[in-house]
């Protein structure tokens, strides 16, 4: 036989619902609350009401003893039934509604009384405190049973005192309005209680809503999970307020944007300075996957707004990526360089195998000369005005390329640069960037041309590249060196834009400026001014300052 299972304990607690405990909760604050004041009115109630009627009793007694006739009559009458001291206390008592009005002489005889049998009596409480002059306030018992009482000393006309009046008011009465008000205090609490309880359950289904019907397990559970989603993925995260403030950043965001900590509750403009990072992430420019770049990375953002008027912003690293697609790029301007010599070369060796087959050894012999001596004087023209080696590669490199487009590529005479580069990777960055848009502008075009001048000026390096393409209006040539602006097609990649930002970065980074101006006689010119760039003389150069990624804008 299979055992029987055991039997499930029953667990006694707070439901998991945030809406229920919540709800729970502010019902028990409610109903404490409420209890809590109704008991502290109660308290005092019953003491307020005997001090009442106290003094009601005693405001009836003083207004009794102020009757002149009253006093004359108990000097001139006997204590009687129908005696005129009893006939005007009866009046008294009824239209006050005392319990009694006692009249009595110095000695406590009584000449009025509810109960006409004790009149012409003793009193049955010690009137002597009124016989002296005083007026007492008191709950005591006498005849009638318990009563709050007032008692004044009675005065003839010459102001001596000649009895005393005693008015009393119903204990029981005072009783039954403290029970009377119970109801009354009780339904005021109960209605307190019943707004409280629709308060407190709006309020909790305010909150079921905003946290979509979740237990304080779940949250908690959540919000550790979102913390190592955070800060685990290697995808930068800003969030922004309704205000534009910083409210968080994940890890990566910090180490891409290269802030920290004291960013939190700062405005984006205060965190990161003017920028079109700062405007990409403040949504001043809209659209998906903007190209950005901070510092020496190349970024891209996406920002989506949230329901509460703030904002999510996402940043990826693509500067490797961009690494990648610029050597491709080059690996495919070498390769198309090769093509060029590859086809050319053929064309030579058919030539030369023509001339040896008609037995014109003198031509061949001639032709091979002029073509070995127009590589060296390219090759040589390039390196007696540069004198670095990885510049001058590449200019000779370039020529190649342009010659195989149609383009004519000129070192101006008035170059010169000394192998003193102290960066010369940088350098080369923005020649190949600007040769190469500047091939760009003039590719197809009749009697195309590209002029590159390179020259030192003390230690400030000068480097100007003109074309004869179309130019660049005069509105546009801020616009050239932001990134993500470009008028060509992007890549296969990625995206373009990039390559004129990152050379005006380079130049300002060592205190430089990259323009942009209209060349004589058509066209565009770009000048970059590069301070510091050459070691002084007899110094050795040595690379301060890190390469940048090559881009075409």
């Amino acid at each position: 036989m299979s055992p029987t299972p055991p039997a499930r304990r029953l667990r006694l607690g707070l439901p998991r619902r945030m809406f229920s405990q919540l709800l729970l909760m502010q019902l028990a604050i409610a109903t404490g609350v409420t209890v809590l004041a109704t008991g502290l009115f109660l308290a005092p109630l019953s003491d307020q009401l005997d001090d009442q009627a106290m003094r009601r009793a005693l405001a009836i007694a003083q207004t009794t003893a102020e009757q002149p006739q009253i006093a004359k009559d108990l000097q001139s009458t006997s204590p009687s039934v129908n005696g005129p001291v009893q006939v005007e206390a009866e009046r008294i008592r009824k239209a006050t509604q005392a319990e009694y009005v006692v009249i009595m002489n110095t000695r406590g005889v009584r000449w009025s009384h509810t109960d006409t049998r004790q009149i012409g009596g003793i009193v049955s409480t010690d009137p002597a405190r009124a016989l002296a002059g005083e007026q007492v306030m008191e709950i005591d018992d006498g005849t009638l049973g318990r009563s709050a009482r007032g008692k004044v000393p009675l005065r003839d006309s010459d102001g001596d005192i000649i009895g005393a009046v005693s008015v009393g008011i119903a204990y029981d009465s005072v009783r039954a309005r403290l029970i009377h008000a119970i109801p009354g205090l009780l339904a005021y609490a109960g209605g307190a209680l019943a707004v409280g309880a629709l308060a407190a359950w709006l309020i909790s289904r305010r909150v079921q809503r905003q946290t979509r019907d979740l237990a304080f397990s779940d949250i908690s559970a959540l919000l550790a999970e979102r913390e190592a989603m955070l800060h685990g993925i290697r995808e930068g995260v800003v969030a922004l307020d309704r205000s534009g403030r910083i409210r968080l950043l994940n890890d990566e965001a910090r180490r891409l944007l290269g802030i920290g900590d004291e960013a939190v509750g700062r405005s984006l403009d205060e965190a990161l300075g003017e920028g079109r990072t700062t405007d990409v992430l403040a949504g001043r420019v809209t659209g998906t996957d903007l190209l950005t770049v901070r510092g020496q990375r190349v970024l891209i953002a996406n920002r989506m707004p949230t329901d509460d008027g703030g904002a999510v912003a996402t940043l990826r690293d693509r500067t490797e990526l961009e690494q990648l697609g610029r050597e491709l790029d080059s690996t495919r301007g070498l390769i198309d360089a090769l093509r060029a010599q590859d086809h050319e070369h053929a064309n030579r060796m058919h030539t030369v195998l023509g001339l040896l087959e008609l037995e014109m050894y003198d031509d061949a012999v001639e032709f091979v000369g002029e073509v070995v001596g127009d590589h060296r004087a390219t090759a040589e023209q390039v390196t007696e005005k540069i004198r670095d080696p990885l510049l001058a590669a590449l200019l000779v490199g370039k020529a190649t390329v342009a010659a195989e487009r149609a383009v004519a590529l000129w070192i101006s005479d008035r170059t010169w640069l000394p192998d003193r580069l102290i960066d010369p990777r940088g350098i080369v960055t923005v020649v190949g960037n600007l040769v190469d848009n500047a091939l760009d502008a003039v590719a197809g075009k009749p009697h195309a041309r590209v002029e590159v001048e390179l020259r030192a000026e003390g230690r400030t390096a000068v480097l100007r590249v003109r074309d004869t393409g179309p130019g660049i209006p005069a509105e546009h040539r801020e616009l050239v060196f932001t990134e993500g602006w470009s008028t060509k097609k992007p890549p296969a990649h990625g995206k373009r834009g990039i390559g004129l930002s990152l050379v005006r970065r380079l130049a300002e980074r060592q205190g430089g400026s990259a323009t942009v101006t209209e060349a004589d006689g058509g066209g565009a010119e770009f000048t970059v001014v590069l301070p510091e760039a050459l070691a002084g003389p007899g110094l050795e150069p040595a690379l301060t300052v890190p390469a940048v990624v090559e881009e075409e804008s």
